[in-house]
C-alpha cells in the first residue's frame, strides 16, 4: 500500500479560503520587520499566505488581516505598492 503524501494547505488573508500551499504567494516581516514577498516559499520571517488575486490583497488590506497574521501595526503605502505590483505580474 502506497502511502499518499499529505499536501499542505493555508488559508489565504484575504478571502479566508483554505488552499493548497503552492497556488497561494507568501508574504514574509523578517526579524527586522521588513515585509516583502516571498517566491521562493523558503524565506525566515513570519510569513502570512495570499490569493494570486488583486481583490484578495485588498480585502487582506482593507480588513488589516496581514497586519494582524505579520503581528506588525501597519504595512507601508511602500510595501502596499510593491504587493500590488508583483500581484499584477502574478496575474498576467
Amino acid at each position: 500500500m502506497g502511502q499518499t503524501k499529505k499536501i499542505p494547505t493555508r488559508t489565504c488573508t484575504g478571502c479566508r479560503e483554505e488552499k493548497n500551499k503552492k497556488e497561494l504567494i507568501r508574504i514574509v516581516r523578517d526579524k527586522d520587520g521588513n515585509v516583502f514577498v516571498d517566491m521562493t516559499g523558503k524565506q525566515n520571517g513570519r510569513g502570512a499566505y495570499i490569493c494570486p488575486k488583486r481583490q484578495c490583497l485588498e480585502k487582506a488590506l482593507k480588513n488589516r488581516g496581514l497586519e494582524r497574521t505579520l503581528k506588525i501595526s501597519k504595512i507601508s503605502d511602500e510595501v502596499k505598492s510593491q504587493l500590488m505590483e508583483q500581484l499584477g505580474e502574478e496575474n498576467e
